[in-house]
């Protein structure tokens, strides 16, 4: 298992998980379902959301197995499957330039991504208050292991608390 700490732009309120040589373009993925599930897919990339269109705190983890449930420890969980080619994946906020990005070594074929978010309730936007305070940094979990493809689920939904009418 190998474990990286990345900060990332997630500009457009996303991260992108991709293999090293996709040209996908995840335009016509982010349906209003996508959006609402934080998860827009194509064949060789996935399009994690996330709350803060700034910079969010993202942990990687290589594994050669399925990892056990810590739902309890996120807010909102989503998976996938990826194909990957190339056996590398990239993982980089969606307008980084893609030769400078992150790139983890996986089996070359599926891989099965968890994207688990923490913090969403506290997280701030630019030229917010306190924006730029560590406790409002939004938290990305990204787990990838080879599985065989299998359809994308949401495993655990956060909804933002809604203000109470006047």
């Amino acid at each position: 298992m190998a474990t990286s700490k990345l900060r990332l732009f997630a500009d457009y309120f996303q991260l992108h998980v991709m293999d090293e040589d996709a040209e996908d373009d995840l335009g016509d993925a982010w349906t209003d379902e996508a959006v609402s599930d934080g998860l827009a897919v194509s064949e060789q990339t996935l399009g994690i959301g996330t709350q803060a269109n700034m910079y969010v705190d993202v942990t990687v983890e290589v594994l050669d197995r399925q990892p056990g449930d810590a739902g309890d420890a996120f807010d909102h969980v989503v998976e996938a499957s990826v194909e990957v080619p190339s056996g590398r994946i990239a993982i980089l906020g969606c307008t980084d330039y893609l030769p400078d990005a992150a790139r983890f070594e996986v089996p070359k074929g599926f891989a099965r991504v968890r994207a688990s978010r923490a913090n969403l309730a506290n997280v701030r936007q630019p030229g917010e208050e306190g924006s730029d305070a560590p406790e409002v940094v939004e938290q990305v979990h990204l787990q990838v292991w080879p599985a065989l493809h299998s359809s994308p689920v949401v495993i655990k939904r956060w909804t933002p608390a809604t203000e109470p009418e006047a």
